[in-house]
């Protein structure tokens, strides 16, 4: 059998299909246009590809031979995975193993902007720095802060519990109670509008769907204390970019960490041009260990379901119980 693969992986996630399978990799470090794609997935069983590929109903019908996909993201936004079921093609997903990763990224970005820490590293590489001031760049404390973290999924949960040492309030929006955050934390199961008007930061760890998309607009931001920091590390269209643009214009909250955005990869020149946001590339999962484990972990999917099994992260399993 054959298999596409959109964008050069880990080198053992490869070697473990090269193992079994013929495999095709996209001989270019950019994303592939959608003509690229359906040339690539022509004559092959199994498609690997990456959230910054949109497989839509054409690329999932055009090859009749297509029996798998497996995304290399925990998120699948990107395949229309209805089109996908009806087909009887199961679809996979790479979760838990960029959990503390992309925890780590949101903690990392809160501390950027509390601390601005961009801001004294361009203010020091310029030769500004001439010794100790008492008003430069001062900042914001997180310790003892309320910390407001909107979707309690595992990401959420893996970055709430690691605010334990700062000895945080911590409030959380989510459909569900989570006892784990109830139990040591002492977190409040509480409304959006009061996590929003209640928290010094506030980090969004939602999948992006059709509720979720901009859950947070003009009226949200607004509801925000003037001092608030707000991180998003889940999915851009989460956010109404052009309502956050201008908060952070306008001072309605303190500053803002953003590894995602609503148009990938095109970001706004105005936001570009702000001094209250850290911006990151997409990287919330980018560890050696992390990106070589999600790699490892799509080609056993892959493996899983091109020898007939059922993958081991499928995210729409009623195609088996259709089989059936």
């Amino acid at each position: 059998m054959k298999i596409f693969v959109t964008r050069n992986i880990p080198e053992k996630g490869i070697r473990m299909l090269e193992e079994q399978y013929e495999v095709e990799i996209n001989p270019y470090n950019r994303v592939l246009t959608k003509t690229e794609i359906l040339k690539g997935v022509k004559g092959k069983d199994g498609l690997l590809c990456l959230l910054t590929d949109h497989i839509d109903k054409d690329l999932i019908t055009a090859e009749p031979r297509l029996k798998m996909i497996a995304n290399y993201a925990v998120g699948y936004n990107n395949i229309d995975v209805q089109t996908a079921t009806i087909q009887g093609i199961p679809v996979s997903n790479t979760p838990d193993v960029l959990t503390d990763t992309t925890a780590e990224m949101a903690w990392a970005l809160v501390f950027a902007v509390s601390r601005r820490l961009i801001e004294g590293d361009t203010f020091t590489r310029s030769g500004k720095f001439d010794g100790w001031a008492p008003m430069l760049l001062l900042g914001q404390d997180i310790s003892r802060k309320t910390l407001g973290v909107i979707g309690a999924g595992r990401i959420g949960t893996a970055f709430a519990l690691k605010s334990k040492g700062f000895d945080m309030n911590v409030l959380y929006v989510d459909e569900k109670r989570n006892k784990d955050l109830e139990r040591h934390l002492h977190a409040k199961n509480v409304s959006l509008e009061q996590c929003l008007q209640e928290s010094d930061v506030i980090s969004v760890h939602v999948p992006l769907n059709s509720k979720t998309h901009h859950l947070i607009g003009e009226k949200e931001l607004k509801m925000m204390k003037k001092t608030a920091l707000f991180i998003n590390t889940s999915r851009g269209p989460v956010v109404d970019e052009d309502a956050l643009i201008h908060a952070l214009q306008n001072k309605w909250i303190y500053g803002a960490g953003l590894d995602v955005y609503e148009h990938e990869p095109s970001i706004p020149i105005k936001l570009l041009r702000l001094e209250n946001v850290v911006l990151q590339p997409h990287t919330a999962s980018a560890t050696t260990e992390t990106r070589t484990n999600m790699a490892i972990m799509a080609a056993e999917n892959m493996i899983a379901g091109l020898n007939g099994g059922i993958p081991p992260n499928c995210v729409n399993p009623e195609v088996f119980k259709k089989a059936i």
